[in-house]
């Protein structure tokens, strides 16, 4: 599995729980996917959550795609497999911006009908879980070095296919395939170290996909 300089030992531990929560639930996934989903039918639905909760974030914030994983996900030869695609924030989110951003996103999750699995509230380094009412997408919202915002999707055990890169527009530079920088871009709203009130940002209506 492709790692993340930035990210510290505790991150990458939780990307590994996540990997032992998709392989529990392969039966569940099986059902799900049999002869109507594949993996890159469930990708693209990860591509479109990943865009329109980033999308969702006002101020816009800066996004790029990050190299995304699958394979088998229940033994080599079942012939199911699941897809990590990930997105990596950008922009600058001061310490003191932070909780909002994060507060925009679990709220937007909510509304969009996903469940809340699990919430780390550490000040430094602050972590969200999430999955879909269907149960076939898992995400992980987390922030590690210098306020860098990582947004992970993964997926159930679905029906093997060959999966194609994401194809969905980032917002900003794309870094796909590349190493990627600490936040680069800075924003009036996000970077600002002004405390704010917790209704200052507040997540707008999601473009249609």
């Amino acid at each position: 599995m492709k790692k993340h300089s930035v990210r510290t030992v505790g991150i990458a531990l939780t990307i590994l729980s996540l990997a032992g929560c998709s392989a529990g639930n392969g039966d569940s996934g099986k059902a799900k996917g049999s002869s109507k989903v594949d993996m890159q039918g469930v990708a693209d639905e990860a591509d479109k959550l990943i865009h329109r909760t980033l999308s969702a974030v006002r101020p816009s914030i800066k996004w790029t795609h990050d190299t995304s994983d699958h394979g088998s996900c229940d033994g080599a030869s079942s012939g199911y497999g699941d897809v990590t695609r990930r997105a990596v924030v950008m922009t600058k989110v001061s310490e003191a911006r932070r909780g909002a951003l994060i507060g925009v996103i679990e709220r937007y999750w909510k509304r969009d009908g996903h469940k809340i699995t699990d919430v780390n509230p550490d000040r430094e380094f602050p972590e969200v879980y999430a999955k879909t009412s269907d149960g076939l997408l898992k995400m992980s919202l987390i922030v590690g070095g210098e306020g860098q915002f990582f947004l992970d999707v993964q997926t159930a055990c679905v029906k093997k296919s060959d999966v194609a890169a994401p194809s969905t527009q980032v917002n900003g530079h794309s870094y796909y395939g590349k190493a990627i920088p600490r936040p680069n871009v800075n924003d009036a709203f996000w970077s600002s170290t002004a405390p704010i009130a917790p209704s200052t940002a507040t997540p707008s209506a999601p473009p249609s996909s």
